[in-house]
């Protein structure tokens, strides 16, 4: 399947039992509602699905359980990020062998990789590999900025295709456009610059409200690129107290707490993390009951034909 990095990609969360096992069963609740609501495909892995827990094991039955479960409707993307290049070459490997449809690649994990490095990082995961590739970048947590010069070194791989672009500086999207037209898919990284980027040209939303809020994300961005912008702008501004929550170091717990509220997930975690308790849980329960106390009416959001 080649992939058209488009739209709503859900980062979705990965869902455990209380024994600490997966999860399949909400696993599978959640993500028949991210393609009810009309999301683009589905990322596995990332943050938000608790990646560095995760048994190669575990990541092998979440790929052919999404694969299985999508049915061909979207493409199945899971995240690399791994510490040695000879590591992330076999996941790749075991990736493309469990049915996924794509990658999206982090930078080299606890080693700070200079430029030369990390490039030659990127070159030779996606020379071993088919698969369409997504560049992530994050610098603000993860410690390597991926440059537009490097953009450039990289743009030889053909399957090098997109940027998750979560740089907080929104700047960029202008900047990658000028520099390299359409040769990268951008897709913003950040739900809080999510609308900003759009109307300044990217071409869509990896995003982490969604995995409790699919309808409302999904119809941001449909809007946003049909030129009803006002609208989108509307339910933006009501969603953006959630959208904050994926901004924190407890952004794991706090959207599977809105998971809850909507009935698409649990508060289950894996330790480290613990589930959010005292005045913190209050706090971040306070923004969702209110938020679904005020909750919009959509529009008509699907088949807008932009």
């Amino acid at each position: 399947m080649s992939i058209q990095w488009n739209g709503v990609m859900p980062a979705v969360t990965t869902k455990f039992m209380v024994n600490d096992t997966l999860d399949l069963v909400t696993f599978e609740v959640n993500i028949k509602a991210q393609l009810e609501a009309g999301v683009n495909g589905i990322v596995l892995g990332g943050t938000l699905g608790e990646a560095s827990t995760l048994t190669a094991e575990e990541k092998k039955i979440l790929i052919i359980k999404t694969v299985e479960i999508v049915k061909g409707k979207v493409p199945v993307i899971i995240n690399i990020a791994e510490q040695s290049t000879v590591n992330a070459i076999e996941a790749a490997h075991k990736a493309e062998e469990f049915g996924a449809n794509g990658l999206m690649l982090l930078p080299p994990m606890r080693y700070k990789a200079d430029a030369r490095e990390t490039v030659t990082y990127f070159k030779k995961v996606a020379n071993s590999t088919k698969l369409p590739i997504m560049i992530y970048n994050n610098p603000v947590d993860y410690g390597i900025e991926v440059t537009l010069d490097m953009f450039e070194e990289i743009a030889e791989c053909k399957n090098i295709q997109a940027v998750k672009e979560s740089t907080r500086d929104i700047s960029n999207v202008s900047r990658m456009k000028t520099r390299f037209g359409n040769r990268f898919a951008i897709l913003c990284g950040v739900d809080t610059l999510a609308l900003e980027s759009i109307l300044m040209g990217a071409d869509g939303w990896v995003a982490g409200l969604v995995c409790a809020f699919p309808a409302e994300t999904v119809a941001i961005f449909n809007l946003a690129k049909a030129g009803r912008t006002n609208e989108a702008i509307e339910i933006y501004r009501w969603f953006l107290p959630l959208l904050e929550l994926d901004i924190s170091t407890k952004l794991v717990q706090n959207i599977k707490l809105a998971e809850v509220a909507t009935g698409i997930g649990t508060e289950n975690v894996r330790e480290p993390r613990l589930r959010l308790a005292g005045e913190e849980r209050k706090r971040v329960l306070n923004i969702i009951e209110a938020s679904l106390k005020t909750r919009p009416t959509l529009p008509n959001y699907k088949n807008l034909g932009f």
